[in-house]
């Protein structure tokens, strides 16, 4: 018996929407975008790419490595750009003033937002970690570099551009939110470590 082929979800989503992308230290542009299927569908790859990286989560102060915030950037640049290679100029056609488009929105993160903070921050950090002694922890030096408050600083900006890129696509691609996952109740008597609930009493039972 032959398998059944699963046939694509054909790309949905507003015909128009009012985009806005915020630029770290400079402002927001904004502007109106039509987009085409394949607009659609390259928006939804990088949706995906945005929220499954750690470049949409916050790093708290004491929290996470900033080179691998540094690594998630530089992998994501390197994908958005495969992302419109293979979409090409369908996802970048001539616009009118006031109107953008994906290829506009993706190429402004990456030379006005990523570009700046790799091309800056990258050859430093490489710098300061050659130094690290060895059999120190590198999670501890890192947050003894002097200039690590600083470039938390400008990751938290570049993380919040980001994330107004993700709530456009998301909008374009006409997808869920898979940014702001709710998080999950801890788990009840009984319910923890896979046992079933107490007998005589269903989950539905007040």
């Amino acid at each position: 018996m032959a398998h059944r082929q699963r046939r694509r979800r054909r790309p949905s989503g507003p015909s128009q929407i009012t985009a806005k992308l915020t630029i770290p230290f400079v402002g927001e542009i904004s502007g109106t975008w039509e987009p085409a299927d394949a607009e659609r569908s390259a928006a939804w790859e990088l949706y995906l790419e945005l929220v499954t990286r750690v470049s949409v989560e916050e790093l708290g102060r004491d929290e996470g490595f900033l080179r691998e915030a540094l690594s998630s950037f530089y992998t994501f640049f390197n994908t958005t750009r495969e992302i419109l290679r293979r979409y090409g100029p369908d996802v970048a056609p001539p616009l009118t003033p006031g109107n953008v488009s994906f290829g506009f929105l993706a190429v402004t993160v990456l030379n006005r937002v990523l570009r700046p903070l790799l091309s800056s921050w990258h050859p430093r950090l490489t710098a300061y970690e050659s130094r690290r002694p060895e059999g120190s922890d590198p999670m501890v030096w890192e947050r003894e570099w002097e200039h690590s408050d600083a470039l938390r600083v400008e990751i938290a900006a570049v993380r919040r551009s980001l994330t107004s890129l993700a709530r456009t696509l998301q909008e374009v691609a006409g997808v869920s939110d898979l940014i702001t996952l709710p998080t999950p109740p801890p788990p009840g008597p009984g319910r923890d470590l896979g046992h079933p609930p107490p007998a005589g009493r269903r989950d539905s039972d007040g």
